[in-house]
């Protein structure tokens, strides 16, 4: 008697348990997302993109497809920045000067072109707090983007809003990487 009753309880509860058990890290998953982004979860989703990344809390450097990546951070003030150096100052031309001013109406999209410190950057700059998984994960492979078709398309490879520009299409592949890379748990 003991073993029927065993086998009717492991092929009823058997089925609930197991549905339990996904919607609970449906739930759980769902929750993280909703979370306001914090240095901690940025730490995770940082080191599942490359796992020799260097740094501190608050500030981070790593390497995606060989261009160095840093993910500055301010929790007090509610700001998160990845940057990507592309060139000194000194050597850019009046006509590359004026490609990235147009890109950064049309091409860039949510990654800008940017200089600071005598240097030029491809920049992404955000709220932390709001911040979602996927959408960090984005941005770094639209920086990554933006400055590795400095010189040519001027791209960050999520959409071009004047169409037609297939390096543009091409670049949209690493984002879908990272994106890959960083959301597997």
């Amino acid at each position: 008697m003991l073993p029927r009753l065993s086998v009717f309880l492991l092929i009823f509860f058997a089925p609930a348990y197991l549905f339990f058990a996904a919607a609970s890290e449906s739930v759980t998953a769902t929750t993280q997302a909703q979370l306001p982004m914090n240095n901690e979860r940025l730490h995770g989703l940082i080191m599942r993109l490359d796992e020799k990344a260097e740094g501190r809390t608050g500030f981070w450097q790593f390497k995606i497809e060989g261009r160095e990546v840093m993910v500055i951070t301010d929790e007090k003030a509610n700001r998160m920045r990845i940057i990507v150096p592309i060139e000194r100052l000194d050597k850019l031309s009046e006509a590359q000067m004026k490609r990235m001013l147009q890109a950064n109406f049309d091409s860039a999209l949510d990654a800008r072109y940017a200089i600071a410190k005598e240097v030029l950057w491809s920049a992404y700059i955000h709220p932390l707090s709001s911040l979602g998984d996927r959408q960090f994960l984005e941005a770094v492979g639209q920086v990554v983007n933006l400055a590795a078709t400095f010189g040519s398309s001027y791209t960050s490879g999520a959409l071009i809003f004047r169409g037609g520009d297939s390096e543009g299409i091409e670049r949209r592949k690493l984002i879908d990487r990272l994106i890959e890379k960083g959301m597997a748990a």
